[in-house]
């Protein structure tokens, strides 16, 4: 089974180049966006390190920090929105 995408006769006559995921991201891209998120996960595990019992603080950035690094990539970067293409 081949990973491209056939191109529909209404796309190919409108000029409308098809989005793969072969194309979606340049490497350099793919790997900046993984350091940052990477950054962001590897802080709220960090932040864990000043977590005591009087202060709730670090929890609270933790989950944040993890909710940001895990919601970014799938909803604002990712193709949750693409399951009408195919």
């Amino acid at each position: 089974m081949s990973s491209k995408t056939a191109v529909s006769s209404e796309s190919a006559t409108s000029g409308n180049t098809v989005q793969t995921p072969q194309n979606e991201n340049s490497p350099v891209t793919s790997i900046a966006l993984f350091v940052v998120m990477m950054a962001l996960f590897l802080g709220s595990i960090y932040s864990l390190s000043f977590l005591t019992l009087d202060n709730p603080w670090p929890m609270a950035v933790c989950l944040v920090l993890f909710g940001l690094a895990f919601w970014i990539p799938q909803t604002v970067l990712g193709r949750s929105d693409s399951a009408g293409e195919h």
